[in-house]
């Protein structure tokens, strides 16, 4: 595949802890967070835009080359984050775990601000119940289901 290519392919991204538990406390967000900006940071072809959520879940936009696998990455960042997590403060026990399934939408450049600010505003949107369901909806299941076209 040529590396050379123009792209502007956004993404937003999101998993939960396992069963939706509240894991990501006040003293595994901030680990986690680290641990998944630094892993993009140093991904070649990724850009990070922001990373936030809530107890039980993550949300993370990213700007991505088209010779990055999305599912792959992802896969890196909750594998890898819940494996250093574990090992900096789990000691005995595993304090972090992620669920099997994650959501991605793709949005426009012109819409990066919006979704930054969403994802910096996640705690305040999940408290007052204003949430956007798009940037929400996860699939827990391996396989998505197959559907038709528009």
């Amino acid at each position: 595949m040529s590396r050379n290519f123009y792209s502007e392919i956004n993404l937003h991204m999101i998993w939960h802890t396992k069963g939706s538990l509240p894991q990501l406390t006040s003293q595994v967000e901030p680990v986690a967070h680290q641990y998944i900006r630094g892993k993009i940071i140093n991904w070649p072809g990724a850009y990070i835009h922001e990373i936030g959520g809530t107890e039980n879940h993550i949300h993370v936009a990213v700007s991505i080359v088209p010779t990055i696998t999305i599912s792959e990455f992802i896969g890196q960042l909750k594998g890898a984050s819940s494996h250093e997590v574990n090992q900096k403060l789990g000691v005995t026990r595993k304090i972090l775990e992620w669920q099997a399934g994650y959501g991605v939408v793709s949005f426009g450049t012109k819409d990066l601000d919006w979704v930054v600010d969403y994802i910096r505003r996640q705690k305040e949107h999940h408290g007052a119940g204003r949430i956007f369901e798009r940037l929400e909806r996860i699939d827990s299941e391996a396989e998505a289901e197959p559907r038709e076209g528009p």
